[in-house]
Parts: structure tokens; sequence; C-alpha cells
């Protein structure tokens, strides 16, 4: 099985393709950037594929992450996921970018047997974080759904063990409780790659939505309006 995922949750772009069929990831892209994903993300993904040495015929199903994260990005992606599934004929499989932070976390952690789950907070602005939490084993199952939280809140979380915590958000929870968490700094974005190594194990779930834990930041604008003349 060939597997095309890509990312624009938070403030990257990413794009890989995975065969499973003992390839493991054969070509991957990630760039950083706030702006611009709906600009770069179809030729990223043209490329990897070309890298893997595949055409898009080749694909046989899609990976996207579904957020939370900004509200343009996390359209931005999913809205090419839906297209290309419908052109291609393909399932899509999705993922929460906090989960595929945690996978990235997970391959880091055979020399830390003191670690007994995961979490991940990424910045969700407004003095929260978006937080979700796995167990360290059996396929990174979900311990809890993805959340907004503020800092403290999130740190009260971690009862029991020592949790290897991630995210651009890490550092902020993790000084409400520092005994608690193993942070991992240099792990801030969801990356494709490992969004593509998860994606065999996950079943199709139909046409991909996006998941807002809350409204969007912008506002209609008020008193700009025209009345209305009647003739």
């Amino acid at each position: 099985m060939n597997i095309l995922a890509f990312d624009t949750c938070l403030d990257a772009c990413s794009a890989a393709v995975f065969s499973d069929g003992g390839e493991g990831v054969r070509a991957c892209a990630f760039e950083p950037m706030a702006t611009g994903q709906a600009e770069r993300l179809i030729p990223m993904i043209s490329e990897v594929v070309d890298t893997a040495g595949l055409t898009f015929e080749d694909v046989d199903r899609i990976a996207v992450t579904v957020g939370p994260g900004t509200f343009t990005g996390t359209r931005i992606a999913i809205a090419a996921a839906r297209a290309l599934a419908l052109a291609m004929n393909v399932p899509v499989v999705t993922a929460t970018s906090l989960a595929v932070v945690a996978q990235q976390v997970a391959r880091h952690l055979n020399n830390m047997p003191d670690v007994s789950a995961i979490a991940v907070a990424a910045d969700a602005r407004r003095g929260q974080v978006y937080w979700q939490r796995f167990s360290r084993g059996g396929g990174l199952a979900a311990l809890c759904e993805p959340q907004v939280l503020t800092p403290e809140e999130a740190a009260s979380q971690a009862t029991e063990g020592i949790y290897a915590l991630a995210g651009s958000a890490a550092d902020a929870v993790a000084r409400h409780a520092p005994a608690k968490y193993r942070v991992f700094a240099s792990i801030e974005l969801p990356r494709a790659e490992d969004l593509a190594a998860m994606a065999p194990h996950i079943l199709p779930a139909g046409s991909p939505n996006p998941l807002y834990l809350r409204p969007a930041d912008a506002k209609p604008q008020v008193g700009k309006s025209i009345a209305r003349v009647t003739i």
C-alpha cells in the first residue's frame, strides 16, 4: 500500500509518501511557515510523489491531519485531501495534529523507561493550549479527547507517572509541574512522515472534516454594512 500524507494544521507544511511493504517512508518534505501553505502544499505533494518514484495513480490511500490548529491551515489540508481522494478514487484516513506529534515523540522513548505516557501541548493563543494525552504503548491510544485548556489546567492532568511532553506550548505546561514532565523541546510541529507511518493502522472514515475546538478568532465587522435601499 502506498500512502500519501500531508499536514498544514499549525505553523508548517509537510508531505510524505509511505509504503507499508517494507520500504517505509520513501520521500518526505517539511517547511516551517505561518502562512503560504495554500500555495505550497500541492507543489510539495507533487514533489514527494515524484521523489518516491511513483505517480498519483500508484497512491492507494491519503492521510491528513484534521486539527486542532489554525482555522485556515486546517481547512487547506482537508480541502486538498477531499479533492485528491475524489479525483484518485482512494480512501482518506485522518489523525489529530496532536497524535502525529505524539507519534514523533514515541520514536525517541527507547531509553526512557520511566516515561509512562505522552502528552502534547500546542499553542492555541489566548493563553490556552491544545492538549491531548496518549498511552506510551498499544499504538498510542488516546487517553483523552483533544481539549483547549490553560497551561495550568493541562499540567494538572499528569496524575500518574512521568509524561513525555512535546509541542509548541510544552514549556508553558511543564513549568506548572516540572517533576511530572520530560520535555522534548525540539519536537513542536506535526510531520507528515509520522502521519504516513500511522496511516496503515487507521480505518477510513469517509470524507474528512475539520476538528475545531473553539470559534474562529475573526469576527464580522460591526457598523461597516451599507444600508439597504428600498425602491
